[in-house]
């Protein structure tokens, strides 16, 4: 059975921006204390920038 191969969900933009955020994180540039608040901190820095980001999730 063919897998579904449909539209990214997180955009180029994004990713480059939360992988960023990973290299300040690595390099101590932010005061970042968990993998989780460094991916965080790129997506929201990416949806400022416009690029496509799902929303976030409200409780």
């Amino acid at each position: 059975m063919p897998r579904h191969r449909g539209t990214r969900r997180y955009s180029r933009k994004a990713s480059s921006q939360v992988r960023t955020e990973m290299r300040h994180m690595k390099s101590g540039k932010h005061k970042i204390k968990s993998r989780k608040q460094a991916i965080a901190i790129g997506l929201s820095k990416a949806r400022q920038k416009g690029a496509k980001v799902p929303r976030k999730k409200s409780r």
